[in-house]
This record gives structure tokens, C-alpha cells and sequence, in this order.
């Protein structure tokens, strides 16, 4: 069972961190290449990346909700609390996720439509554009941060994720040659 619940966690953890990496350097840089525009050009390009990142962060949370459950499961089963740095890594990427998906994205989708508010048919101001387009680079600057910070801290996850671990507590380890070792 020990091996199954390491096989798992390790699996979320890769996951994890592969999509990461993933999104952060290839899959959001793509929205905006010159091919995208041409196919999608601004504002849509961004509209398109919007709904991507409402799945990057379906993700991120799925994943955060099953890396605790291991964690939980882990702990139940060898009767060891797991190392107090591993649940604040968990706890502080799940977080994170959440604050970027719940406040953080629809306060950048909010700017992106008063910013291209023409291209939206939208009624706005040049003023409120200005100032839209002003908050959206601080706003993007900050989720950007964000997810450097939920990349390192997911490499470190899984670098202690794959490291084995000591044995259970409760488990005496087997005599495998049948010696007993009573002098």
C-alpha cells in the first residue's frame, strides 16, 4: 500500500509541476506570438488565453486537493505526521491557485474588457482605458510573480516528494534470513 501511495504522489506532484512548466513557457507565451494574432488578434488573443488559464487553474486545484489527500491518506496509513514544510508547500500553491482563479483572473478579464472596451462594444472612457490598461500590467506583472513563486515551490515539492522516506513507525522492519538477533 506504502508503494502505491508513493506511486500516486509522485504521479500529482510530476503532474503538477510538468504542467506548470508547461503553461508557463510554451502554452502562454504562444497567445501572443505573431501567428496567434494573426489568427486572433488583440483583444481576442487574450480572451482565448483566458480561457485557458480558467483551465490551468482547474488544474492547478485539482491537483492541490489530491496532493493533500495524499498526504492525508499517507498519514493515516503510517501513522507519521507528514513534514511540516511538504503541507505548507501544498497548502501555499493550493492558495495561491485559488487567489489567482477566484480574484486575481477575473480582475485581469474585468481590466482586458474596459481596456479594449471598442473592441468589445463596450462604453469607456479614454481615461478609463488608460488607467485599465495602467492596472492590467500591474495586475499581470503580479499574477506573473505569482506563478514563478508556485513554479519553485512545486520543483521543491516534488524534489521532497521523490525522496524516500523513512519507514513506517508503526511497521518493526522483517527478519528476512529468519535470524533472530536476541543475544
Amino acid at each position: 500500500m506504502l508503494s502505491f501511495l508513493r506511486f500516486s504522489g509522485v504521479t500529482v506532484a510530476a503532474v503538477w509541476f510538468g504542467a506548470t512548466v508547461f503553461f508557463t513557457f510554451f502554452a502562454a507565451p504562444a497567445f501572443f506570438t505573431d501567428e496567434i494574432k494573426k489568427l486572433f488578434p488583440p483583444p481576442y488573443n487574450g480572451a482565448v488565453a483566458e480561457i485557458v488559464v480558467g483551465r490551468y487553474f482547474i488544474l492547478h486545484c485539482l491537483c492541490g486537493f489530491l496532493a493533500l489527500a495524499h498526504l492525508g491518506a499517507e498519514w493515516m496509513y503510517s501513522g507519521k505526521v507528514p513534514p511540516r514544510l511538504t503541507v505548507w508547500l501544498v497548502g501555499g500553491v493550493l492558495g495561491l491557485s485559488l487567489l489567482g482563479g477566484l480574484w486575481l483572473q477575473p480582475k485581469l478579464k474585468q481590466l482586458q474588457r474596459v481596456k479594449y472596451a471598442d473592441q468589445y462594444r463596450l462604453t469607456a472612457t479614454a481615461q478609463q482605458r488608460e488607467a485599465a490598461a495602467k492596472d492590467f500590467g500591474l495586475w499581470h506583472g503580479v499574477s506573473q510573480t505569482m506563478n514563478i513563486m508556485v513554479l519553485l515551490s512545486l520543483w521543491l515539492y516534488l524534489a521532497r516528494v521523490i525522496q524516500p522516506g523513512e519507514s513506517p513507525r508503526f511497521v518493526t522492519p522483517i527478519n528476512k534470513f529468519g535470524i533472530d538477533q536476541r543475544t
